[in-house]
């Protein structure tokens, strides 16, 4: 059902294998079949769960899965009930990761392709580097998720293209923006993305790889930026995709973009989920009454500010 109904991805799908399979192991003592267990049972695996030191987002994630299986089995008739519904969730602290600086990613995309590096590079460094900073202009430029990057086709990008349309989470297509910076960067990507083809042969990529699934993979491209962190002079471990993605939403909200369309670009379907970056919200609103309100104004003068 998740994979023909709900479009899930693979990763999606392991992720709740795996979930399920905690649950079982968690059952096997007591010889109680996954499909047969009570409400008692759910609440003893979250309460295991947190005595064991499991992150609460883990564990909310376990419990939701829990509650999609059990709600898919009561809807195909092979329970009656569902013992998940009176199952508290596991209270979730709403925090972001520290957000990447403006100026951290402009260090990393200068360290991508360092101009020092231009004159005398090799054709696979310059190709390396301009594919790189061609993903990082993406993954800031445009907030693409980095399984949305990586699988991107060829023929999402024309010469013509202004934006791209993507295929998200549940498999659906949202625009994204492409601006100018990203524009061009592409572009110069794509003059030497020949050099990354296997002995030349044509591939239906936007970025190819030599690997089994013909496009370069999450985890690549993770160690790519945490080596790029390095060169950059960043905490490798502040540097991954997903941080690109957040300092996306969150120097949007700084200069003043809507939330909701923060939450269309990303492709949230709830807006909960983007309501993770108001902190930069709120920053910006008491930067607003600290320069324009008159008490504010006031109490400058009085202090000599």
């Amino acid at each position: 059902m998740a994979a023909a109904e709900r479009g899930l991805a693979r990763n999606s799908i392991d992720a709740y294998r795996r979930d399920l399979a905690c649950f079982a192991a968690y059952l096997a003592p007591s010889g109680v079949a996954l499909v047969d267990t009570d409400t008692a049972s759910i609440r003893g695996f979250v309460a295991e769960q947190r005595r064991s030191g499991v992150a609460a987002r883990t564990a909310s994630r376990r419990l939701s899965c829990l509650r999609q299986f059990y709600r898919f089995l009561l809807t195909d008739g092979r329970r009656d009930d569902d013992p998940t519904a009176t199952v508290d969730s596991p209270a979730l602290p709403r925090m972001l990761p520290g957000v990447l600086s403006e100026a951290e990613v402009e260090r990393l995309l200068a360290a991508a392709w360092p101009e020092d590096d231009r004159a005398e590079a090799s054709p696979k460094r310059e190709a390396d580097g301009l594919r790189l900073r061609a993903m990082i202009e993406l993954l800031y430029g445009s907030g693409l998720r980095v399984s949305e990057l990586v699988s991107l086709p060829l023929h999402a990008v024309s010469a013509e293209t202004q934006s791209l349309l993507v295929r998200g989470k549940g498999d659906k297509e949202r625009l994204v923006p492409l601006g100018a910076p990203a524009r061009r960067a592409l572009d110069a990507y794509l003059a030497v993305r020949d050099r990354h083809l296997a002995n030349g042969a044509p591939s239906r990529w936007l970025f190819p790889s030599r690997g089994a699934s013909g496009h370069l993979t999450r985890h690549r491209l993770a160690q790519m930026l945490k080596a790029l962190a390095q060169a950059a002079g960043i905490e490798p471990s502040r540097v991954s995709p997903h941080a690109l993605r957040h300092a996306f939403a969150s120097h949007l909200l700084a200069n003043g973009a809507d939330l909701r369309a923060v939450q269309k670009m990303l492709g949230h379907a709830d807006i909960a989920t983007t309501e993770i970056y108001t902190h930069v919200l709120d920053e910006r609103l008491k930067r607003l009454v600290e320069a324009g309100h008159p008490l504010a104004a006031a109490a400058r003068a009085r202090s000599g500010g």
